[in-house]
C-alpha cells in the first residue's frame, strides 16, 4: 500500500477526490470481529497513515474499522483513541494548539493505561506514548 500523494489538510490544500480511499475502507465490514478488523487493510492504513503525518486520511480509514466494532468493547476505544489521536495531531498542525489539547484529551480518556494484554494487535502502551508525545508537542505550541 502506497502513501496519498500528499496529506490533507482542512484549509491549506485540496481535499483528495471523493472517493478515494474506498476500496481501503470496504475491508472493514460490519460482522467481522476484532481480529478479523485488526488485520483488515484499513485498520493497518489507519496506522501507517498516522504514523506517517497522514492524519485526516487516518481518521477516513480507521472510521469504518470504529464503526464495525461493538460498541462498549475495549477495541472500540482504543480504535476511537486513535482516531482523536489523528485529530488533535491534525489540529495542531493547522495552528489549533487548544482544540488538539482537547482532542489529546479524549484519545487518553478512551485508551485504558490498565490492560495489559494487545488490544488490535497495539500494545496499548505504545498507544499511551503517541499520546504523551502529541501533548508534548501541543504544549510547545501554547
Amino acid at each position: 500500500m502506497r502513501l496519498p500523494t500528499y496529506a490533507y489538510v482542512p484549509g491549506q490544500n485540496e481535499r483528495h477526490p471523493e472517493n478515494t480511499f474506498d476500496a481501503i475502507r470496504s475491508s472493514a465490514v460490519s460482522g467481522q470481529n476484532a481480529d478479523q478488523l485488526a488485520h483488515s487493510e484499513a485498520f493497518r492504513a489507519g496506522l501507517r497513515f498516522l504514523d506517517a503525518g497522514y492524519y485526516w486520511e487516518a481518521h477516513e480509514v480507521l472510521e469504518p474499522v470504529w464503526m464495525a466494532l461493538p460498541d462498549g468493547s475495549t477495541e472500540k476505544y482504543v480504535v476511537q483513541g486513535l482516531i482523536q489521536l489523528a485529530n488533535g495531531s491534525l489540529k495542531l498542525r493547522m495552528g489549533r494548539p487548544k482544540a488538539a489539547l482537547r482532542l489529546v484529551g479524549q484519545a487518553r480518556g478512551l485508551v485504558n493505561r490498565e490492560v495489559s494484554a494487545p488490544v488490535m494487535t497495539l500494545d496499548v502502551r505504545d498507544v499511551h506514548t503517541w499520546i504523551d508525545r502529541l501533548e508534548g508537542q501541543i504544549l510547545l505550541a501554547i
